[in-house]
């Protein structure tokens, strides 16, 4: 990557302006976008209105980002409008695509098979989600239904992402990284944390610089998660890389001596689930 990459993140949905769900996929994606060198420079929510996402779409190319990545509105319902948007958006025809079809098609095959739904017919509801622009790439979805879409437009390169939490992370981390790395080379991001019970931030500052000053490759930040009589220290620690598996090595390595200092002298540790 000869330059910094310039990215702009757009979350649909009405429960987001509601305040009825926390839009926490911008958040995931601006620490990975930011863990491998890439700059977002513009964050947006929209509600599910397709002349709105359509607009914001065409500003956001107007500025000429390396990526756009949009999350939400690609199911079956009738306000799943995302995909018809960025037709709009870039005066496309909406049509139906064949391998996304294949994809929703065999996911629906997959949870017949398992169980979770009663039969696998392709109904227009569920069809409605292989219907892509013209010229997009369809993406697999390794947790959900729907499949995510690329688009390049110039110069840009416009990415669709399920709203689902779950989906969309599975998508950027198992299925959309040859796009990834077109744009942000072969960096790899990972981040873990941990909780100690500890009564004062600032007699964990020598302790986090003996770990700091061992693992020099990876990024060690303490924050008070709470305040009052038993204060709790969120710690996060972060790598990249090219290879997944050496910043996994680095971070688990920074990781363990970390629990070990914490533990000698005398603070709890707890594990912070990842979000």
């Amino acid at each position: 990557m000869s330059k910094q990459a310039k990215v702009e993140i757009i979350a649909i949905g009405n429960e987001l302006l509601l305040g009825d769900v926390l839009d926490t996929n911008t958040n995931w994606l601006c620490k990975r976008i930011t863990g491998v060198g890439g700059q977002v420079t513009r964050a947006a929510m929209i509600r599910d209105d397709t002349v709105a996402i359509a607009d914001e779409i065409r500003s956001a190319l107007d500025r000429l980002p390396d990526l756009i990545i949009t999350t939400g509105g690609l199911g079956p319902t009738g306000d799943d409008i995302t995909h018809q948007a960025v037709a709009e958006a870039v005066a496309r025809p909406l049509k139906l695509h064949a391998e996304a079809l294949t994809l929703v098609k065999a996911r629906y095959e997959t949870l017949a098979e398992k169980g979770y739904i009663k039969d696998s017919a392709l109904t227009e509801a569920r069809k409605k989600m292989a219907y892509l622009p013209k010229g997009a790439t369809a993406v697999a979805n390794p947790v959900g239904t729907a499949p995510a879409a690329v688009l390049q437009i110039g110069v840009s390169t416009l990415v669709s992402l399920p709203g689902v939490p779950e989906e969309m992370k599975g998508i950027y981390e198992e299925t959309l990284p040859p796009t990834l790395r077109a744009i942000f080379g072969d960096s790899y991001y990972q981040e873990r944390a941990i909780i100690a019970h500890c009564g004062d931030e600032s007699s964990l500052a020598p302790i986090l610089a003996e770990v700091v000053d061992a693992h020099p490759e990876v990024y060690i930040k303490s924050r008070a998660k709470r305040y009052g009589p038993e204060v709790r220290i969120l710690l996060t620690l972060s790598a990249a890389g090219d290879a997944r598996d050496e910043v996994e090595r680095r971070i688990q390595s920074a990781l363990d001596a970390l629990i070990a200092v914490l533990a000698t002298a005398g603070f709890g540790v707890e594990d912070q689930p990842p979000d």
